[in-house]
């Protein structure tokens, strides 16, 4: 049997490792997950060094290894220069390859994975400093859908009942909760265990008290609106209740980011780590404004 083999790939990871080499990590849509040793990329002319670099797609050539695969050639044929120009960008695409490695598979072809990704790339490279949340938030949603376990955002968890947000209605909610995953009416959040009953907060305010302190994850009342812009997360494109995503206000696109960031933390049962950048980067002052 051949110790080399083809794929392309993606890099969606990378380390330093011994003096000169580079440990990547990659997702390629014929053979999944693989993690190979780039040979020399960190001197200063090596040919594998840019092709090594995140967020590149090259046609590999992979010598398998006892531990680890070695790359010996690659010819890039896509890569994605306007995400390293941009800080929020570039935090937004890690925040997505993380989740993407959350739930890719080694050995098996993940095509569809593969696309998705790089179609929501595609996005967030071409979007405007306004709209970079906007579609982040999607492409979370997008990532969830196809891991099978995107929040319920249609019916009541436990009742199936179908949920139309009143957007004429500033007081009009509707719980959220990891747990059961998704949303929830308030007439039924009896049935909630009382851990999982929804903290007060102020009205507009950006950062969700979200974690209990005894380890617990608490149900998240919505505003109509942040359920409208739930609800139109699984469609193709983005499409806000006023029409066009950059007419929801940042701090509410922000809102729900962290909604989706500790859903995905509580099914995948791990932090995002590269989240953490995102509030560095997206996070905005309370606004205390009512949202309509």
């Amino acid at each position: 049997m051949s110790r080399t083999y083809k794929a392309t790939g993606i890099n969606l990871k990378s380390m330093p490792m011994g003096e000169t080499d580079r440990l990547v990590t990659i997702l390629s849509p014929q053979v999944g997950v693989i993690r190979v040793v780039a040979p020399g990329s960190r001197k200063h002319h090596s040919r594998l060094g840019g092709r090594s670099g995140l967020f590149v797609i090259n046609e590999l050539l992979v010598v398998k290894g006892r531990r680890l695969d070695k790359l010996t050639q690659a010819e890039t044929v896509r890569s994605f220069p306007g995400l390293s120009q941009h800080l929020g960008k570039l935090t937004a695409s890690q925040y997505l390859a993380e989740l993407v490695l959350f739930q890719a598979l080694s050995n098996q072809p993940q095509e569809d994975l593969f696309y998705l990704l790089v179609e929501h790339l595609e996005r967030l490279e071409t979007a405007t400093s306004a709209t970079v949340l906007a579609s982040l938030v999607q492409g979370i949603f997008h990532l969830l859908a196809i891991a099978g376990v995107a929040p319920e955002v249609q019916h009541c968890c436990i009742t199936r009942e179908l949920m139309q947000p009143n957007l004429l209605d500033p007081t009009w909610r509707i719980g959220f909760s990891p747990t059961l995953g998704g949303i929830v009416h308030l007439d039924q959040l009896a049935t909630v265990p009382s851990r999982s009953r929804p903290p007060t907060m102020a009205e507009g305010q950006v950062g969700y008290d979200t974690v209990d302190p005894s380890g617990s994850t608490k149900t998240i009342q919505l505003t109509a609106l942040e359920l409208a812009l739930l609800q139109q997360l699984s469609q193709p494109h983005l499409r806000s209740a006023s029409g066009a995503p950059e007419t929801a206000p940042h701090w509410l696109w922000y809102r729900l980011e962290r909604l989706l960031r500790q859903y995905a933390e509580y099914h995948f049962d791990r932090p995002l780590r590269s989240a953490t950048l995102i509030d560095t980067c997206f996070g905005s002052p309370v606004d205390t404004s009512s949202v309509h």
